[in-house]
């Protein structure tokens, strides 16, 4: 019987930009060991995401970084999560940047999120390593 391999151990960071080419309040789409990765930076980190909607397989960050509405009483419309929430071009789903989720559970679907680490200056992302 083959023993599963942890995945935190078959995971290896990777370069992906430097700060200074990603602005605070800004995203950008990075080629990361031959995969598309979307990159945002906000006031209080880095995040990462794969560069595809898990509803169809659009680029994801074709579409816009931003806030969404929020639940609220009837006729009260209430704006938040500024520049925490990614919209799809396509079909305008929303998801968290942290987490990846569909926002106001749309769909159990979520974008595959990574790691990241800010090191002298440096973008790190950690993806998981391909197969040979």
């Amino acid at each position: 019987m083959e023993t599963p391999r942890s995945n935190q151990a078959r995971r290896s960071w990777y370069r992906a930009a430097g700060l200074s080419e990603l602005p605070e309040g800004s995203a950008r789409i990075v080629t990361v060991e031959g995969r598309s990765v979307g990159l945002v930076r906000v006031e209080d980190g880095v995040f990462a995401l794969r560069n595809q909607c898990p509803h169809q397989g659009a680029s994801l960050f074709m579409g816009v970084v931003k806030g969404t509405m929020l639940p609220s009483e009837p006729g009260e419309y209430v704006y938040g999560l500024k520049d925490r929430i990614i919209r799809c071009p396509l079909h305008g789903w929303e998801f968290d940047i942290e987490t990846g989720k569909a926002i106001f559970g749309i769909s159990n679907k979520r974008v595959v999120t990574y790691p990241t680490e800010i090191r002298d200056d440096e973008v790190f992302v950690q993806l998981p390593q391909r197969d040979s």
